[in-house]
């Protein structure tokens, strides 16, 4: 079976039932058929392999409780369905939700039976409404040029759990690596009743010696816990290559097994992660761990040829982080895209950087900036957890904000996205709007694919002046767009070249669309050497992010084919990255 991994590694129960598989599934006014859960109808993987312009379907399946798991609370988790749908359990409406990016929870006891279920899931996607974020779902019929084929429905993990009465909701861990201290935020579910003579416990491991053991009484439905891991001094000493710390060069984590006790009984039981990790900006760089860290991302769109937005396996996300790895770059900008929890967890383990974002829509309206605002809100409550995070992208290149440079509702809009994101995350940066008619940002993040391809021509001369000072950076227009918006200014923070590229080195005779051709190998590293050395000369520029790490259907940008085959040795592409700004690393 497709996807039978545990759903969201950092936060596990040892209890739990997929409900991936085979589903019933129909278009309306339809007979049903089958469709393999978690892949959308328009994928090959699903079984059905549609491309029809669709607003709504229909999913039902059977399906058994375990008889032991009498007497507790049985959640069903979505890891996201997209956009809009209805659970009904046994003919009950148990609950809704909105959004295509996140997940959400129910709790289905009183709707069971306790012999054999029925699951209905009622989903509405429209096709072409542009006020829904869709990220690089095409609202057309057909893909074409940066915009890939939709996808409808549930597209991550479906799974049962057995909660007691009284059960953590979440848990997030905020750490401070100058103090070595981590805070524990909690906040639990349940009847009130039950809150008497609990106390919230918790073990942390580091590579499997216990460094904490500790709790506090449970007095209210939140809780905070304050915990020192080591002596500062000491840890000052061990932060970077193999000490305490999280990097892409060192993944160090922490195990946390979390319980609610009561009399020496555990009503719920949690297996958790984190890392010890600072991201900041000073003196117009960023600093991972109080040291200087020069980013080196590559665009991933995360699409799959058999699945679209959903990987077969986990096994593909592994594959991804370390050809990436290979060639030479220490993370990810995950674009348009709010990544499988599976995917974050094999960042945090591989020691990957991750930039994170959810789908934008194409148009504005009032509605649409009140969708955005909820599923990034969700989105942060989410991933809060995840070191490998260290930027949220709340905007990207005007889309759904066209009139931003002037128009004082959209810039409202991305001031309203960053203020929010920040009033829940204070740890990480956040980035208004990359590419350029940037309002307020912790990052001016910047697109230009004006570099030509072959050979030393005028367009790239005009390019190599763009990037080799601030000045000449904040005064280019790339795309004819300014790099801040009306009535915004640059405010000293780090610059960094967040998209270009696209050398479309086709392989093997594919067909496809690409921002710049290149006809072979020689020319390709001809070209990729002499835009990186310029980034690398450049006085300005402090990290960068290239277009993109694979090809995806018609769109060959990619360093790798869409079935994730090198187009050129990673070792070659690896040698031209690690020329850049050594002096950080």
């Amino acid at each position: 079976m497709y996807r039978s991994e545990y759903p969201r590694p950092e936060f596990k129960r040892a209890e739990w039932k997929s409900l991936n598989g085979p589903w019933s599934f129909c278009f309306p006014g339809e007979e049903e058929r089958r469709i393999e859960v978690p892949f959308v109808f328009q994928s090959e993987l699903s079984g059905i392999g549609d491309n029809r312009m669709c607003d709504s379907v229909t999913y039902r399946r059977e399906f058994t409780v375990p008889s032991e798991w009498k007497g507790r609370r049985i959640k069903i988790h979505f890891g996201a369905v997209d956009y809009v749908c209805e659970v009904r359990i046994n003919g009950q409406l148990t609950g809704r939700h909105q959004g295509g990016n996140t997940p959400f929870s129910l709790d289905i006891t009183e709707c069971l039976n306790w012999e054999k279920e029925e699951l209905q899931v009622d989903v509405w996607d429209p096709c072409a409404d542009e006020t829904i974020p869709r990220g690089k779902q095409y609202w057309k019929a057909e893909p074409e040029s940066i915009w890939y084929t939709r996808s409808t429905g549930i597209w991550q993990s479906v799974f049962l759990e057995p909660v007691a009465p009284l059960h953590f909701s979440y848990l997030h861990f905020t750490p401070d690596i100058d103090s070595g201290k981590v805070e524990i935020a909690f906040k639990t579910e349940g009847f009130a009743d039950e809150k008497t003579g609990v106390r919230a416990e918790f073990d942390i491991y580091f590579k499997g010696d216990k460094v904490f053991s500790g709790g506090m009484e449970l007095l209210e439905a939140y809780g905070r816990l304050e915990v020192s891991l080591f002596d500062r001094h000491i840890f000052r000493t061990m932060n970077h290559d193999g000490g305490w710390c999280w990097s892409p060069e060192s993944p160090n984590l922490f195990e946390v097994k979390a319980a609610l006790v009561r009399d020496s009984q555990a009503l719920d039981e949690v297996e958790a992660y984190f890392g010890m990790r600072k991201i900041e900006t000073k003196d117009g760089m960023i600093y991972l761990n109080n040291r200087p860290y020069y980013q080196k991302l590559i665009l991933d769109q995360g699409y799959w040829p058999g699945g679209l937005m959903t990987a077969s396996d986990e096994q593909d996300y592994v594959r991804d982080i370390e050809m990436a790895k290979a060639m030479g770059f220490n993370g990810c900008r995950k674009h348009q895209k709010t990544e499988d929890p599976v995917f974050l967890y094999y960042a945090d383990k591989l020691g990957f950087l991750v930039w994170s974002e959810i789908g934008a829509c194409a148009s504005y309206s009032p509605e649409a900036s009140q969708r955005t605002m909820s599923e990034w809100s969700e989105a942060v409550q989410r991933d809060y957890n995840h070191p490998c995070i260290v930027a949220w992208v709340v905007l990207n290149e005007s889309w759904g904000v066209p009139n931003i440079r002037f128009d004082k509702m959209q810039q409202a809009h991305s001031l309203a996205l960053y203020y929010n994101v920040k009033s829940m995350d204070a740890t990480r940066l956040v980035v208004s709007n990359d590419g350029w008619e940037l309002t307020k940002t912790d990052i001016c993040s910047i697109h230009n694919y004006a570099h030509g391809g072959r050979g030393e021509t005028e367009t790239h001369k005009a390019f190599r002046k763009s990037l080799s000072d601030k000045e000449n950076l904040l005064k280019a227009q790339p795309a004819g767009r300014q790099i801040y918006a009306d009535g915004f200014a640059y405010e000293g923070e780090p610059i960094l070249l967040t998209e270009f590229g696209g050398l479309a080195y086709k392989k093997d005779e594919e067909k496809g669309w690409g921002y710049t051709t290149i006809e072979n190998e020689e020319e390709f590293l001809e070209a990729y050497g002499r835009i990186l050395a310029d980034i690398r000369d450049s006085q300005a520029i402090f990290g960068f992010c290239y277009t993109q790490l694979c090809d995806v259907e018609q769109e060959v940008n990619g360093l790798l084919t869409y079935d994730r085959k090198y187009k050129i040795e990673p070792e070659l592409i690896k040698k031209i990255n690690d020329s850049v700004d050594k002096r950080y690393l």
